[in-house]
């Protein structure tokens, strides 16, 4: 062989070099290696992550469902609701675009409540799950709502001054009243809910039966109004064994010369009729419609001693006094309520006061501690005709009586003796109308409920006192007044003392002034408490507050 034919490969072992060399490089080379499992890890990803797309979609599917069920049970359980709850429910699902998991809810409804409940259990489709062998997934919700009443105790505290004469003021409120009391005795409960009236004006009237479990003083009997002090105002309650002053029967405004026929002075500061006093306690439509229908309007306004009763008759510490008149004549507590009122921490009682005005406080009048206890300085003789002496006024300066209306100083009052009468010839004694045992020296509680400041001095002490000696000392002498700043400042704190107490306070503004608008808004409990109307408008300020009482809640 040549030496260049010896350094050549015949092709065959060309052919056989290079197949050894490539299965060589083939199983030594190692870069693909890594591709099946990056190609199974990525399916992984794939499968995880549809898992928690589909996770995220349920969730969110979820969330929304649940949202819509609970307004959509809420809106079907409101007793104000005329739709049946299974049309309300699946209505709710069908603007929302859930109508496909709609269930029929179940409902309940009686006196004083209404349940609805609704569930649905059901199944999510899932899109990547399915791909990687999973299944659809459960979705889950439900939810309960309750409307109900339970304990209720309601003072309607409710403005009867003279200014509600106007506008037909009065004519409205009644009505507007009348249709909150069927509101709520409708959708209440029996013997769950007691509704309290109290009517103010000057002062605010109690029955004496109410009057008799507290410690008021006993200068007359002729009505049932007491003073408050301005700490009283600082709590709810109202002690029942702290003595507090009665407020006298009297009247500072009326101004007839005569004694009335009647008896008592017109228009008392403490009105004395029985459609003026409270009405405690009571639970029959009828009962407490009647009473409201009855109402009179005249006098002054004293918000701050309306809102006082309204709170002691919601305070527990009346328990007793309101125990003590149940049941004792026509209109009196219902039995049933014997234990009320509830303990503030009762869970299960709501307390509720609704004060309306059309005005803001005015004067208060009451008569001054020198001239509320003991006898007066008059004399009263009933068997006297009208030109004699009836009324003898004793003065202490010269130890003499002067007998009205016959003008002569003497040494009794007329008809305890004789009287010497004398003309140009002669002098004779005469004798005096009726028996000495007849002749009653008056206290002032009598004299001031009989007679009127403005008849006591200007027709009994004026002829010998003089004018202005005599209204001085018997009219401007005798009484005194709370002004409207005082009073605005007690109806603040009994409205806070109410609040601190967990009163919920409503408080209607009837086209009343600015004045009386700031201390209504300042005594409400919250902005949204505060109603301010005008005309017929007062009936939807009521309607408004029986709805708010109404307690709606989620009970799941």
């Amino acid at each position: 062989m040549s030496a260049f034919g010896s350094k050549l490969l015949s092709a065959g072992q060309r052919a056989k070099l290079l197949a050894s060399t490539g299965i060589t490089n083939f199983v030594t080379d190692e870069s693909g290696v890594l591709l099946k499992p990056m190609i199974g890890f990525m399916l992984s990803m794939v499968a995880v992550g549809g898992i928690g797309i589909d996770l995220m979609r349920m969730e969110r599917d979820r969330t929304i469902l649940q949202y819509t069920l609970d307004r959509a049970v809420l809106a079907a359980a409101d007793l104000d609701q005329q739709l049946p709850p299974d049309v309300v429910v699946q209505d709710y699902l069908s603007k929302a675009g859930l109508n496909e998991y709609y269930t029929p809810p179940i409902a309940e409804t009686g006196i004083g409540f209404k349940r609805v409940k609704s569930t649905i259990d059901t199944t999510f489709e899932t899109h990547m799950l399915n791909f990687s062998g999973g299944s659809d997934m459960p979705l889950y919700a439900a939810s309960q709502a309750e409307e109900s009443i339970d304990g209720l105790e309601i003072s309607l505290v409710l403005d009867v001054s003279g200014s509600m004469n106007s506008n037909s003021r009065l004519t409205n409120l009644k009505s507007a009243a009348r249709d909150f009391i069927d509101t709520m005795v409708a959708n209440t409960a029996e013997n769950k809910m007691s509704i309290s009236v109290v009517p103010y004006a000057t002062q605010v009237s109690l029955p004496e039966e109410l009057l008799d479990q507290y410690n008021a003083t006993e200068e007359h009997e002729y009505s049932n109004c007491v003073n408050f002090t301005g700490s009283h105002f600082q709590t709810t309650g109202l002690s029942r064994t702290e003595s507090i002053d009665r407020t006298m029967h009297f009247s500072p405004w009326a101004n007839y010369d005569y004694r009335p026929s009647s008896g008592l002075v017109e228009y008392p500061v403490c009105d004395d009729r029985a459609h003026r006093e409270i009405l405690p306690l009571q639970k029959d439509a009828s009962t407490l419609k009647n009473f409201i229908t009855n109402l009179q309007a005249w006098g002054n306004t004293s918000i701050d001693v309306g809102m006082k009763w309204g709170t002691i008759l919601l305070d527990p510490s009346a328990q007793p006094a309101i125990a003590a008149i149940t049941g004792n004549s026509t209109g009196s507590v219902p039995p049933t309520f014997s234990n009320r009122p509830s303990s503030f921490n009762d869970p299960e009682t709501l307390k509720v006061i609704v004060l309306m005005t059309d005005g803001q406080n005015t004067s208060q009048y009451y008569v001054e501690s020198d001239h509320r206890d003991g006898l007066s300085p008059v004399f009263w003789n009933p068997a006297a005709s009208s030109n004699r002496a009836r009324y003898s006024s004793y003065n202490p300066g010269n130890d003499s009586y002067w007998w009205d209306n016959m003008n002569r100083w003497e040494d009794h009052a007329y008809g305890q003796g004789s009287y010497r009468l004398c003309n140009g010839y002669s002098c004779w004694w005469q004798d005096e109308e009726g028996e000495p045992s007849q002749v009653q020296q008056l206290t002032y509680g009598e004299l001031f409920a009989r007679t009127s400041l403005k008849h006591l001095y200007k027709y009994i002490f004026a002829d010998w006192m003089g004018w202005n000696s005599a209204r001085s000392a018997w009219y401007y002498g005798v009484y005194d007044y709370w002004n409207t700043s005082t009073k605005n400042a007690r109806t603040r704190a009994i409205c806070e003392a109410a609040k601190d107490s967990g009163i919920v306070v409503y408080t209607i503004g009837f086209e009343a002034p600015s004045g009386g608008v700031a201390v209504l808004k300042d005594c409400a409990s919250s902005d949204g408490h505060y109603f301010d109307v005008n005309g017929l408008e007062i009936r939807d300020a009521f309607a408004s507050i029986a709805t708010s009482i109404r307690q709606l809640r989620l009970t799941q």
